[in-house]
């Protein structure tokens, strides 16, 4: 065993919480009987965020707080000192490698809270120059390490043993370190390769303080600014009940467990395993993962990898736990994201997970086709349903300023949206009108931020949104709950017409999909057009049916009766003839379009992957079996019906006739209708 025990630590005598001492504990318990001053112990080891109890320690503590706050604010005003002072003597570039190195120590002597704001800067290339990126970056796990001493005695007092009698090996320093621990390569004693991550001394003190001033000053600023009207201390009180439970290590092997059972199954995704034998609240140990990080383009494209189709396969797992069972990675910082040598991409650090609710991952897919189809007034609701409005707010203005803000980001076409500019342009429509950001959005668009940069970090051009739309696509067309069935026909009728174009390329997109069925979209349809619930759609796909059936007939008929009589034409006497067979008139412009519509859908579901045309025909049977679709059937051959018995009546009766003239045919003049009171 690598490294030794400092013999000015026993390891007999548990190291004291570092926020209360036992009589604070009881103290507090006798008022809150359930709650500890920073955390409740809810079950043994086990640790929980608590607002109210936070403030009622400190209260007592202004000495404290005040020197904390002295310690944040002095040095950041001195930084932001620096840099005006190079701005004014022209020496901001010469400088600039100064102070992004300045910047970096700042938030590491500053703590956990700004090391993790300093986490997400380091992803976002477009905001952050390029020097103030590269020193940012190593603060997602190289960070200064805390001595090997303490780790080993945490690693004693929580797992029972020292650590040469648990582990085969141990390497004699941390390979990486970050805000909340630090990580050993180790061996067990059965083989297995695992990383021993182990919690940082101290931890919750500075993150709690850190938290407790934030409060404060999010409760004034909620009192005392108008234009905030945002929930800003619900909003950190989602960071701190998640940073809390990623101090729990027994709570992130839980996390890392669920991930995997949820995503784990997803093509090129890989999630390590965790050792419960060998893990609790301070100490985690789970499998190695031998990686690159997803920034690093070159090194992973050196390995022969798509470092493109990692961040693909990223987006795709990302708007799964979104959109899909909600439970979402929120911290998915490059640190926590490795390519392996077999072309995998694998999550690591489950610490910080969050949770979206079943009506917001529904009301967030159809926002998204809403803003997609530029339906302002649909995604004007969709933000009540998502709580950034209230239910009583008027919506009459707010509807086109939508409409000015979102045409300015969309651009011409899905492929041009990115997260950034619809955040920008959100962000200044919601200075102006009544919204407020939810909790949980916060944690959502600071994960999806993060990985659209590391996405532009590895491909400049790459849209996050436009990678997302398919998997979007998919969903509308496969998932039967009512609110996307909603959307659907949203998407596909307007003013009671269908809109093909929005088909073709909602099918085109939903092909592309990984995860696209075409049997399953069929058996669905099938479903949904045979319910209660697909009423509307199928009374319209009437309409369009007998619209393409009727150009296809009229063409064929006009292909026949052309053909016929230009044979004729050429044959003796045909002056004589050809009256006899009139030329019948192609399908209007409208049957034409429709027809066109339909031969492209075809096309694309004959291009899709899965689809067999030979498995459709024995459905059909089971098809006509079905009353309601039996209905639409009738309905299509009563109109056909009716359209054809309209054009006899108009071409025999009201079309003008041929007649001679000299041996030459020419038009007869159109009947005349006969007065009531004239005799025949």
């Amino acid at each position: 065993m690598n490294g030794k025990y400092s013999p000015s630590i026993r390891l007999d005598e548990p190291v004291p919480n570092p926020v209360m001492q036992a009589n604070d504990l009881t103290v507090v318990e006798e008022r809150i009987p359930h709650h500890s001053v920073i955390a409740s112990k809810v079950e043994p080891e086990t640790i929980r965020y608590d607002p109210i109890a936070i403030a009622e320690y400190f209260r007592h503590r202004p000495l404290e707080v005040f020197g904390r706050i002295l310690k944040v604010l002095f040095p950041i005003i001195s930084f932001a000192f620096g840099l005006w002072w190079d701005k004014q003597r022209s020496r901001a570039v010469k400088n600039e490698r100064r102070r992004a190195i300045q910047l970096r120590e700042l938030l590491t002597r500053l703590g956990p809270a700004y090391i993790k704001i300093g986490q997400a800067l380091s992803t976002r290339p477009d905001l952050v120059p390029p020097l103030y990126l590269e020193e940012l970056t190593q603060l997602q796990d190289q960070l200064p390490p805390f001595p090997n001493e303490i780790a080993y005695q945490f690693i004693e007092e929580e797992l029972g043993d020292r650590p040469e009698n648990i582990y085969a090996e141990l390497s004699p320093q941390p390979l990486a370190a970050a805000s909340l621990g630090q990580v050993y390569k180790g061996k067990l004693k059965t083989g297995e390769t695992v990383a021993v991550k182990v919690q940082r001394p101290d931890l919750r003190e500075c993150i709690t303080v850190d938290l407790y001033i934030l409060r404060r000053i999010a409760t004034w600023a909620n009192n005392n600014i108008k234009r905030v009207r945002s929930d800003l201390v619900a909003i950190l009180d989602e960071f701190g009940y998640r940073i809390f439970e990623e101090m729990d290590y027994i709570h992130e092997g839980e996390n890392a467990e669920r991930f995997a059972q949820l995503y784990g199954h997803i093509k090129d995704i890989y999630v390590p395993k965790i050792y419960w034998q060998y893990t609790q609240r301070r100490v985690l140990t789970m499998e190695w993962i031998v990686g690159t990080k997803l920034t690093q383009a070159e090194a992973i494209r050196a390995q022969g990898i798509d470092a493109r189709y990692l961040v693909e396969v990223g987006v795709q797992c990302s708007l799964r736990q979104l959109l899909e069972h909600g439970f979402f990675h929120a911290d998915p910082h490059p640190g926590n994201l490795l390519a392996t040598p077999d072309g995998k991409l694998a999550y690591l650090d489950f610490g910080m997970m969050s949770e979206i609710k079943p009506q917001q991952r529904y009301g967030l897919i159809e926002a998204i086709v809403h803003m997609v189809n530029r339906d302002f007034e649909g995604l004007a609701h969709d933000y009540v349903k998502l709580d950034f409005l209230t239910p009583d707010t008027d919506l009459t203005p707010i509807i086109p300023a939508l409409a000015r803000v979102f045409n300015n980001a969309l651009g011409a076409s899905v492929a041009e949206l990115n997260i950034k500019n619809i955040t920008d342009e959100l962000s200044a429509l919601m200075y102006e009108y009544p919204f407020r950001v939810p909790a949980y959005y916060a944690l959502i668009i600071r994960s999806l931020v993060t990985l659209e940069g590391i996405a532009i970090n590895i491909d400049a051009n790459f849209k996050v949104l436009s990678a997302a739309y398919p998997y979007v696509a998919k969903r509308l067309l496969t998932d039967p709950a009512p609110e996307l069935r909603a959307s659907l026909r949203d998407l596909l009728f307007r003013d009671g017409s269908f809109r093909w174009n929005r088909l073709e390329n909602l099918l085109r997109n939903a092909s592309s999909s990984q995860e696209y069925d075409f049997n399953q979209v069929l058996d669905q349809t099938i479903e949904f057009l045979s319910s209660e619930r697909g009423a509307f759609i199928r009374n319209n796909l009437v309409d369009e049916i007998v619209k393409g059936i009727d150009a296809l007939g009229q063409n064929t008929l006009h292909n026949v009766t052309s053909n016929l009589r230009d044979r004729i034409l050429k044959a003796p006497l045909a002056n004589r003839l050809a009256w006899a067979i009139e030329e019948t008139p192609n399908a209007s412009v409208e049957q034409e379009q429709t027809l066109e519509h339909i031969k492209r859908v075809w096309n694309i579901l004959q291009d899709t992957q899965g689809f067999d045309a030979s498995k459709i025909a024995p459905q059909i049977p089971q098809l006509l079996l079905k009353p309601e679709l039996q209905r639409m059937g009738q309905q299509v051959a009563s109109r056909l019906a009716q359209r054809a018995i309209a054009r006899l009546i108009r071409e025999v009766l009201v079309s003008p006739e041929p007649a001679y003239t000299n041996g030459q045919v020419k038009p007869r003049p159109a009947l005349v209708p006969i007065p009531a009171k004239a005799k025949v």
